[in-house]
């Protein structure tokens, strides 16, 4: 379902060869689902990588309706890295070490994930 499905619904059905009967008209309301269960699972496990390795964040939303937006933010840092499900950081350096986050949005609400320690190594 989505919310545009929301509406005045009936039926009809034939009672016999020649007459046709219609249900009562009922109103369908398709409610959102506020957004709930942000998490980050990050490649390699752990958090640890490599100095010039490629570092892989992902973010998943356990319940939400419509159409979802992401942004990618670290501690101590006020530039957004990332939009989309996906972050990817390819040769990383010293300067990607910290703390990251994913912050998901359906346009109605917000939530955040826990944060991720990353170190390079």
């Amino acid at each position: 379902l989505r919310l545009n499905h929301s509406g005045r619904y009936s039926c009809k059905g034939r009672v016999d060869y020649w007459r046709w009967g219609h249900s009562a008209p009922v109103e369908v309301t398709v409610q959102g689902i506020p957004l709930s269960g942000v998490s980050l699972s990050v490649q390699p496990p752990g958090g640890q990588v490599a100095l010039g390795d490629l570092l892989v964040l992902s973010c998943a939303v356990a319940t939400g309706t419509g159409p979802l937006s992401f942004s990618w933010h670290r501690e101590g840092s006020g530039a957004l890295l990332g939009t989309g499900p996906r972050l990817e950081l390819h040769h990383v350096g010293d300067k990607d070490s910290g703390r990251y986050h994913c912050r998901a949005s359906d346009g109605d609400s917000v939530a955040e994930s826990p944060t991720l320690n990353v170190t390079v190594l």
